[in-house]
């Protein structure tokens, strides 16, 4: 390959991950936001006391939490942590940290933005599937004396990432949830959560961005093809869940940063389930399974990658079948991943509207005293990490 031809390339995968870059930033804006009004109004220190056990209610309240709080996995695995060691369940804090990361508002947006509304409503009908899976593998197989040995590892306090965004509660109380979010303690905290949400995990969307590029425009057709055996519509449907979460655990991009690769796979040939069990996968990338060896042991680790696999692989099959039951299953190719360059188009108008909403959040941050408890974010837990610093100017 020449210069010219490699610095080709390197452009066409650098447009590549611009142009995915442009088309969903406005729904990144419009998802963290949302995501800070959720947060700023629902207090963390609920949740020792409502996730006591693994029955339904607690399942269903951990669900919901989860939901509410962050996309960033790293906090959410470091929060679930939390939840254990102040005495909450194992498994229920398992499901909240699954619901962190596969139910939240701002990655149905980016889906819908980026790849069609089919995909939102596969990850919204295949996240409570694959918690409902992940119970019933836990409720067989942890033993009292795995769980107090990984309550004992938890207790030494090994350092993980983004412990002290996990541990910031800057929540209001009190008053209805609209008052609370319009009061300027409101706006203050929902200003810290935007911005410490975008810090917490810029890097993943970046990467995501940069490998979906270079995946884009560099990995022939005929890979995809041979990897996901497209010409085989019914073994491309049985590998496709088994494939995914693989491709996931090797791309070290959690949390929304996942978003633009599964467009890249989609187009390749990979099956609906397999685009869904991969977007399910950010838990079980390489660096998270290093934390839960650290946070809980190597057997606690190990088991939680197997039966993570397990759920995230079942609940593709499940959405593969209803979807395709229903015909629901969109067209191959339409997620928007090959679009270059920028046009005056809806997308523009919606960013620079999102921009300037960004920019008034950003601004409330740096007047608020944001920035001393950004240095706080990767913090250990135990240390009292920005406990409400609220200013009502």
């Amino acid at each position: 390959m020449g210069h010219g031809s490699f610095f080709g390339s390197i452009g066409t995968a650098l447009s590549m991950a611009f142009a995915m870059g442009w088309e969903i930033l406005w729904a990144l804006v419009l998802g963290f936001t949302l995501s800070g009004v959720v947060q700023a109004v629902v207090t963390k220190g609920e949740m020792v006391r409502l996730l006591p056990n693994a029955q339904p209610r607690s399942i269903l309240l951990a669900s919901g939490l989860g939901a509410a709080s962050s996309s960033c996995s790293y906090a959410a695995v470091a929060l679930a942590r939390s939840i254990f060691r102040k005495g909450g369940d194992f498994t229920a804090a398992m499901v909240f940290q699954f619901a962190s990361t596969n139910l939240v508002l701002e990655l149905g947006v980016i889906l819908a933005v980026l790849m069609g509304w089919q995909f939102t409503a596969a990850e919204f009908t295949g996240g409570p599937v694959m918690i409902v899976l992940l119970v019933l593998l836990l409720r067989a197989t942890l033993r009292p004396r795995l769980v107090e040995a990984a309550r004992a590892q938890a207790d030494r306090g090994m350092a993980g990432r983004m412990e002290g965004h996990a541990a910031m509660d800057m929540s209001l109380s009190g008053g209805s949830i609209a008052s609370r979010a319009l009061s300027p303690r409101g706006f203050t905290a929902i200003s810290h959560f935007y911005v410490m949400d975008w810090a917490s995990i810029w890097q993943d969307i970046a990467l995501g961005l940069l490998i979906s590029g270079a995946l884009a425009a560099w990995v022939p057709q005929g890979f995809w093809a041979a990897l996901f055996l497209t010409h085989d519509p019914v073994w491309s449907k049985i590998v496709g869940p088994l494939i995914g979460p693989l491709v996931a655990v090797l791309s070290f991009v959690c949390s929304v940063g996942n978003v633009p690769l599964a467009a890249v796979l989609w187009n390749g040939g990979i099956s609906f389930g397999g685009v869904v069990a991969f977007l399910f996968a950010d838990l079980i990338i390489l660096p998270i399974i290093n934390i839960y060896r650290r946070y809980y042991g190597n057997r606690m680790a190990a088991l939680l990658f197997g039966l993570f696999y397990v759920a995230m692989a079942g609940a593709g099959y499940v959405v593969e079948i209803v979807f395709g039951l229903l015909g629901l299953i969109p067209a191959r190719g339409g997620a928007r991943v090959l679009e270059a360059g920028v046009t005056w188009n809806y997308t523009t108008v919606l960013n620079i509207l999102f921009l300037a909403l960004s920019a008034v959040l950003v601004w409330r941050f740096l007047r608020t005293g944001g920035p001393k408890m950004l240095r706080m974010m990767s913090a250990p837990m135990n240390e009292p990490a920005g406990r409400a610093h609220h200013h009502d100017g």
